[in-house]
């Protein structure tokens, strides 16, 4: 491809984007097509969406993998998206609120819980979908795993109220978050697109010493998150280390003192 053919597309990708548009090659309609046969898009998409995209793509040619594709054993699949999903979607791009009957940990059912939906999170360890809400009856920030909602129904709400009520989460959000900042090793700088990925769901800037040839990565967490940011760093093992965040800090210390003493190693 020259450069005169290169600068012709990005015009017409800059036109499509301008538009609103979307260019799909042969081979992306085809594993569409192929994606559409699963049956998990039947939640995905309403009835009337799904019986579009399959009539646009009727003339196309599904992909093929069972021939080409041999699935080992694994556990049990869970479901990657949820029923709920398209409607708590819509509730949120109203603003409005919601109650919500969902099944706690050690058993039973709380009803009739009135919140305001914050956003959807996909944990992809546990493979789960979780709803991040406000509970207005508690004033407290909850995390509920689709799985466990019984019922949900939205509220609707003035946009005064609504206003207020983004207010206080943003508030809430501020007061939980906390900051690090983890210097990678010059040794390994090579392998910074490595350790970039470690870090990638989390809030981050990168600054990079010349003098020095460091890179510093600022992470932005909650608190509640801090032990997740530490699984990262100790997978991570002598690449990284932690320079500022003295809780972070202290526990690593922690855990290094008790993995040394298994082994016999005393300070």
């Amino acid at each position: 491809m020259n450069l005169f053919e290169k600068i012709f597309n990005y015009q017409v990708i800059t036109r499509l984007d301008e538009a609103g548009s979307l260019a799909l090659t042969s081979q992306e309609r085809g594993w569409l097509k192929t994606l559409l046969e699963h049956p998990a898009s039947s939640d995905a998409f309403t009835t009337g969406t799904l019986e579009k995209l399959k009539l646009m793509l009727e003339a196309e040619t599904s992909t093929d993998i069972k021939e080409v594709i041999i699935e080992k054993a694994r556990s049990r699949e869970k479901q990657v998206y949820h029923p709920l999903l398209r409607t708590l979607r819509r509730i949120m791009i109203r603003s409005g609120g919601i109650r919500i009957s969902y099944r706690i940990k050690h058993g039973g059912v709380k009803t009739d819980q009135s919140g305001f939906p914050y956003k959807l999170e996909y944990s992809m360890i546990k493979r789960e979908w979780y709803l991040i809400w406000y509970n207005t009856r508690h004033h407290t920030l909850m995390s509920s795993k689709l799985l466990n909602i019984v019922s949900i129904e939205e509220v609707a709400l003035p946009d005064a109220h609504a206003r207020m009520l983004k207010v206080k989460l943003a508030d809430l959000l501020d007061s939980r978050q906390e900051q690090a900042v983890i210097e990678i090793v010059q040794t390994y700088n090579q392998e910074l697109s490595r350790i970039l990925y470690a870090f990638s769901c989390f809030e981050k800037t990168v600054n990079y010493e010349e003098d020095s040839n460091t890179y510093r990565l600022r992470v932005t967490f909650l608190a509640d998150e801090s032990e997740f940011l530490l699984s990262k760093v100790r997978f991570l093992g002598m690449r990284v280390r932690i320079v500022e965040g003295d809780k972070l800090i202290r526990r690593m210390k922690e855990s290094a003192s008790k993995a040394l003493a298994r082994y016999g190693v005393v300070e």
